[in-house]
């Protein structure tokens, strides 16, 4: 997927760029509950502080992108994002 000029823009600007940016994403290797929830915890608290958090979440959820901590919220936590904000189906 290429990013658009503006997707471009906050991107450059967010606090997860630079060395910090592996607590975004599991490892290669099996992650401990523990270890995932202390990566999590370090990812989140840098979100925090990030102007462009909001941006980053509206991004990840429109792409539904899998993986990794984006806008403050793991991957469970966007699906369910997504779950309460998709209308119930109508029943015939």
């Amino acid at each position: 997927m290429v990013a658009s000029r503006g997707e471009a823009l906050w991107q450059a600007r967010a606090e997860c760029r630079g060395p910090h940016a592996v607590v975004f994403f599991p490892p290669s290797h099996v992650e401990r509950k523990e270890e995932r929830l202390g990566r999590e915890r370090a990812a989140k608290a840098i979100c925090r502080s990030c102007s462009v958090r909001e941006e980053c979440l509206e991004y990840a959820i429109r792409i539904r992108e899998p993986h990794g901590i984006w806008g403050g919220l793991n991957e469970a936590e966007r699906k369910q994002l997504l779950d309460r904000a998709s209308p119930l189906p109508q029943l015939a």
